[in-house]
């Protein structure tokens, strides 16, 4: 049985990712990356390098990840290994935190000169998700969680907050493990079982199934509804708006 809103009558919170499910910021995130694994596999490999994709690589090795969780998987994908170095690496240092900080970099300044859009259906929903009296809480593995969402003037539609900053206060692992996730059901005191996880990242969807949450929404922006499936979705939409709560 379901609500209006699409989702089993037993979910008492909703925990939404935010690149791509809240704000229009997977495409900004996948040009940072591009941009900066290009520039690293150019002065290794020379002009024969080959180019990261921003479909591919980025949904299997990046997406939904942490930052430097990002920058190891990829490259261990090409057979390449850097050392760790510290998190206040410089963004031009070669390793594994110097090329997550060079990403970041680029990623701030892409959004101070184009901004950032919300997709309003997820807004419309949120509004009517806690209008019914659900719970609400955003999980991302980005430091930048925040600010985005003040600049999209959505921060107080969410009671809990567990993104990079927290994460790495806690001591989280970030997805495809479900830890980030259960902190968030926890910090709202709500049962795994009875909570509902929206994703539009593989390592998301991934991260629902380990959790045993109630319910994994997939959210296809990029045409990859089968993966999303695959990897654990409940359901699979293209916008929240297909689940109701737009009356």
């Amino acid at each position: 049985m379901t609500t209006t809103l699409g989702l089993p009558d037993t979910i008492q919170a909703c925990l939404f990712d935010l690149d791509g499910v809240v704000t229009r910021t997977a495409v900004v995130h996948a040009a940072a990356w591009k941009e900066t694994f290009d520039a690293f596999l150019r002065e290794r490999d020379g002009e024969d390098f080959r180019p990261f994709d921003t479909a591919d690589d980025y949904d299997e090795y990046v997406d939904g990840r942490p930052r430097a969780d990002g920058v190891r998987t990829f490259l261990a994908s090409r057979g390449i290994h850097l050392p760790e170095g510290r998190p206040d690496d410089p963004p031009d240092a070669p390793t594994v935190h110097g090329l997550g900080n060079r990403k970041n970099e680029l990623l701030l300044e892409k959004i101070r000169t184009q901004g950032v859009e919300a997709y309003e259906g997820t807004l419309r929903y949120l509004e009517a998700v806690r209008a019914r009296g659900l719970r609400t809480a955003i999980v991302s593995s980005s430091a930048n969680t925040r600010d985005v969402l003040r600049s999209i003037d959505a921060e107080d539609l969410f009671e809990v907050r567990i993104d990079g900053v927290v994460a790495a206060e806690r001591g989280l692992p970030g997805k495809p493990h479900p830890d980030t996730f259960l902190a968030a059901a926890r910090d709202l005191g709500v049962e795994p079982s009875r909570a509902a996880v929206f994703e539009d990242a593989l390592a998301g969807m991934d991260a629902g199934r380990a959790g045993h949450f109630g319910y994994v929404v997939g959210v296809d922006r990029v045409g990859q509804t089968d993966a999303l499936y695959a990897h654990g979705a409940d359901v699979v939409v293209k916008d929240l708006a297909e689940l109701g709560g737009n009356e």
